[in-house]
């Protein structure tokens, strides 16, 4: 009998391709993480703005680096295409150029300012928040003088740098609310946990026949009243103190929920819909959005984020579409809808 070779079974060739490299560039990913997180640290990438080039022994001696490390770390930087190297001479790349200078209205490194003391060693006790279902982070000072686990008093630079990394998102936010939304049908809105009125800004000047409300923890007061005066919109943006759940929210004709549910439980998910809808004006929108999680495993970098937030908070985490529009019926909305932006956040909105 005649017989046909295929070639090797599909198990075989499995097994024939099948390598650890994955399984060593997964586990090895946090090493590229913490050199980014530690040359923000030391400050590296402002000692090289504006096209400075320096020698591995004057970046040592500038930033008081120790020689059995620093030509390795430095080079690590340039593998990660973060910084360039000129025979000797190490600069920035371009994206370390425009986004990790402290001094550009660019940068973005107080997002990982944040992650080196908060979430990075959360994530080391992930074993830990498995096996309780408990946060890993220390618990926030809930007190008048912190915003986002930083004295406002003591370091108001590094939460302005924060603030500067979380206005990059909502720079992009903004420009896409202003697109999708049909705005000729409202006068006022209110962005809850609005941090310095970023957002709100950015909307009044795509829409001008707009009047913002920024709501958010009084020690946001300083850095709204700068930052609105930078960006040309003060007197059109407001800024009211208070805290969004035991605090009246305020009556207007659109509220806004960014970046704001999935810091906290399902249940306080909805008390937060349940305050909105008595506030909103009738006729009036809500609009969230967050990365909402899809439904699919291969979600990663959503999924990582949701993760993130399960353990620096005690019932924060990424949501799904789905769960955000039944928490909008439940609370007496109607007609919720979603979109995809910026190729990783929902926005869901409904009608009052």
């Amino acid at each position: 009998m005649k017989t046909t070779d295929t070639g090797p079974t599909r198990a075989a060739q499995d097994t024939t391709a099948a390598t650890p490299q994955a399984f060593h560039e997964v586990l090895l990913a946090y090493c590229g993480s913490k050199t980014l997180m530690s040359a923000v640290e030391i400050d590296l990438f402002s000692t090289l703005a504006d096209g400075k080039r320096m020698t591995e022994d004057e970046l040592r001696k500038q930033l008081s680096l120790h020689p059995r490390l620093s030509r390795h770390f430095l080079d690590t930087l340039v593998a990660l295409d973060l910084l360039v190297k000129d025979g000797e001479h190490y600069r920035n790349s371009a994206v370390s150029e425009q986004y990790l200078d402290r001094a550009k209205p660019t940068y973005v490194g107080g997002f990982a300012e944040t992650t080196n003391d908060t979430f990075y060693p959360a994530w080391g006790k992930l074993t830990k928040a498995l096996r309780t279902g408990q946060a890993q982070a220390p618990i926030p000072p809930d007190d008048s003088d912190h915003l986002f686990r930083v004295n406002v008093h003591t370091e108001p630079d590094r939460v302005r740098r924060f603030m500067t990394a979380m206005d990059s998102h909502s720079t992009a936010m903004a420009g896409e609310l202003a697109r999708l939304l049909p705005w000729d049908r409202f006068t006022s809105f209110a962005d809850i946990g609005g941090c310095r009125g970023n957002l709100s800004a950015h909307l009044v000047l795509a829409q001008p026949h707009l009047k913002g409300i920024c709501l958010d923890r009084a020690q946001s007061a300083q850095f709204f009243d700068e930052h609105m005066t930078a960006l040309g919109t003060t007197g059109r943006v407001t800024f009211q103190a208070g805290d969004f759940f035991a605090d009246d929210l305020p009556r207007v004709d659109v509220l806004v929920f960014g970046h704001v549910l999935h810091d906290w439980s399902p249940e306080n998910r909805v008390l937060l819909m349940e305050h909105a809808h008595r506030a909103l004006n009738p006729g009036g929108m809500i609009v969230v959005y967050d990365r909402m999680i899809d439904g699919s495993p291969l979600d990663l970098h959503r999924l990582f984020y949701s993760l993130t937030f399960m353990l620096a908070s005690g019932g924060g985490s990424e949501y799904s579409v789905e769960q955000c529009s039944r928490w909008l019926l439940d609370a007496g909305f109607h007609t919720p809808r979603s979109h995809r932006v910026l190729a990783d956040h929902s926005v869901v909105v409904a009608q009052r």
